[in-house]
């Protein structure tokens, strides 16, 4: 009896299971709340949040075709299947689809069962053939790093109007089933009467609470709430996105930027740069209390800001010539002469998280390293074993002792002095490129010049435009340039986008350092099928201390906090979220937009 009631159980546990949720090795905390713990379902609708977007230009809707330069806040017309909690990383809750069938002992396979409810903004149904046809299009003419994303995808089929099944390649990919509800849904109606593979000015229909109010080219976007919105009443959306208008105006650089919300061209502005952030917030609204300045602590691991060696090039083949260029960075002066100290130097792909490496590997780390070790050349194998810690300098800005390893580290990989020119055995001088897009940043990039000059390399630091800049890095057409790589909490396929051998090639993609290194493509492997939490962790990992061994970048600086400025019109929930600020369930307070208005208006006569 005993027997046959455990093997009753696992049938029962192993048969498909059909929830309003769906969650990766986690446990959901609200699906039976009324809103979320975050959000005002009392918030008052209306008034405009307005914001910058440091582009200089647009001229793409079409923005996952990977083409032009895409509009800011475009994301704003479209639903999804689900809509990611703010305060859990692995859980997401119903949107275009209400329920979501998954078979445990199964991950082949997912079905979304859509809401009746769902509506496009023109008032027709969203049905299952709307989702075949978006995610057929993105897969055959989608991005190349859409297209890698989405590529455990095997078929898409509408088994009856509003049901959806997708089939994947595998069985053991748990996190696919999560990754399709983060696809924007359009209509299938309308898309056969455009396409998507061109650059276009003219919207896609979409589903989601804005539509598209007024465009001025060149200048700014804004969006209005759709009154007839389908979702407003859905848990994921209670209390969320209650302004009226949403606008996006674009400067060329973030000091014009600045400059403009400092007049009252733009009412909300996040601060990335620690100069402005310390010295530049003394203007008379901050003084008369009409702007608001905030420091907001969060639990997110940080974006990775690094100078990226483009791996493709010949002088940055060797990972002799990657650790040398490294020790001339010297984050310790620029923190202390730049930053006025509000910075922190990253040490991890993952930092401020409990992804990221420390100390030496644990044991659960070294089992999942050890098949690797003989993958790595001599010095990537030394570093994944370390207490790792990227150089020190003592702050002086001379950085000799760093310089003089990095000297002889060039000399090992088989470079000579000539004079003062580093040349390699064909006599060639060492000499590259560094391009950026944003003025701004040559005093951040010029101390590195400066040192790299002192070991005999020469660099050229250009400049070029948005569109210019946009083209070059989607063909890979740089030897050194910024990037930016935001991790998530919840590690899974972008990781091949950004350091899969496979994505190193394909234009469009997000491997800019060019990295082919079979130990991270099995990393990244780990970390797609792991299990459980703690499994997840441990992969995680070890792809950070691969990355940071193979010197295939240099992570600069970033802050655990958001610095964010606001015109004193808004408010917001009590509870912040854990991993987002929210600024979709802010709201704008009636009596204090009309003090700022009288304020502006005074001050602008």
């Amino acid at each position: 009896m005993g027997l046959g009631a455990g093997l009753a159980s696992t049938i029962l546990w192993a048969a498909p299971i059909t929830q309003t949720f769906i969650a990766l090795r986690s446990e959901p905390l609200y699906q039976n709340a009324a809103v979320m713990p975050y959000a005002n379902a009392n918030a008052p609708k209306g008034g405009m949040l307005s914001q910058a977007a440091v582009l200089a230009t647009f001229d793409n809707f079409n923005t996952l075709n990977g083409k032009g330069t895409p509009a800011e806040g475009v994301g704003l017309l479209y639903d999804t299947l689900m809509s990611a909690s703010l305060d859990e990383p692995t859980v997401r809750y119903p949107l275009l689809a209400e329920r979501v069938t998954q078979d445990p002992q199964d991950r082949s396979y997912v079905i979304y069962h859509l809401n009746p409810k769902a509506r496009f903004s023109n008032g027709q149904p969203v049905l299952a053939e709307d989702v075949v046809y978006s995610f057929n299009e993105l897969l055959s003419k989608g991005a190349p790093g859409i297209r890698v994303y989405l590529g455990d995808i095997k078929s898409v089929t509408a088994t009856d109007t509003r049901t959806v099944r997708f089939d994947f390649k595998t069985k053991d990919n748990a996190e696919m089933a999560m990754i399709v509800t983060e696809v924007p849904i359009y209509s299938k109606q309308d898309g056969l009467k455009r396409d998507y593979t061109r650059v276009t000015m003219q919207a896609p229909l979409g589903s989601g609470p804005y539509v598209v109010e007024r465009i001025d080219a060149g200048r700014s976007i804004t969006y209005k709430r759709n009154p007839n919105y389908w979702g407003r009443d859905l848990l994921i959306n209670r209390g969320r996105y209650n302004f009226a208008q949403m606008k996006y105006v674009y400067f060329r650089n973030g000091d014009i930027a600045f400059e403009g919300f400092k007049a009252g061209q733009y009412f909300y502005h996040e601060e990335n740069t620690a100069r402005r952030w310390t010295v530049r917030y003394n203007f008379p609204a901050i003084n008369q209390k009409m702007v608001v300045k905030e420091r907001i602590a969060h639990q997110n691991p940080v974006n990775i800001q690094s100078f990226v060696f483009n791996n493709r090039r010949p002088q940055f083949a060797d990972i002799r010539v990657r650790r040398a260029l490294t020790y001339a960075y010297d984050y310790e002066w620029m923190n202390k002469a730049l930053f006025y100290g509000e910075y922190q130097r990253l040490q991890s792909f993952f930092h401020n998280s409990e992804l990221a490496a420390t100390g030496t590997p644990s044991p659960e780390e070294m089992k999942l390293l050890a098949p690797l070790l003989s993958q790595l050349s001599p010095l990537q194998r030394a570093g994944v074993l370390k207490d790792w810690q990227y150089p020190r300098t003592d702050g002086s800005g001379f950085n000799r002792k760093n310089l003089l390893i990095a000297r002889q580290l060039l000399l090992q990989a088989g470079y000579r002095y000539q004079g003062e020119k580093l040349v390699d055995a064909q006599g060639k001088p060492f000499e590259f490129e560094f391009l950026i897009r944003q003025e701004g940043l040559q005093r951040t990039i010029m101390p590195f010049i400066r040192n790299l000059k002192r070991l005999g390399i020469t660099v050229t630091l250009r400049m070029v435009d948005a569109p210019q800049y946009v083209e070059r890095m989607r063909r890979f057409d740089f030897d050194m340039t910024t990037g930016i790589t935001a991790p998530s909490l919840s590690p899974g396929n972008e990781q091949a986008q950004y350091w899969g051998s496979a994505s190193a090639d394909q234009e469009g993609n997000y491997n800019l350092a060019g990295i082919k290194n079979p130990a991270i493509d099995q990393a990244i492997d780990r970390i797609v099928r792991a299990g459980d939490r703690p499994q997840l962790i441990d992969a995680t990992r070890v792809l950070d201390r691969l990355l940071r061994s193979g010197y295939y970048v240099i992570p600069t600086y970033s802050k655990a906090q958001y610095w964010i400025a606001y015109w004193n019109m808004y408010d917001r929930p009590k509870r912040a979220p854990k991993y987002d600020i929210g600024l979709d369930y802010w709201w704008v307070d009636p009596q204090k937009a009309q003090r700022v208005t009288r304020y502006l208006q005074q001050n602008q006569r």
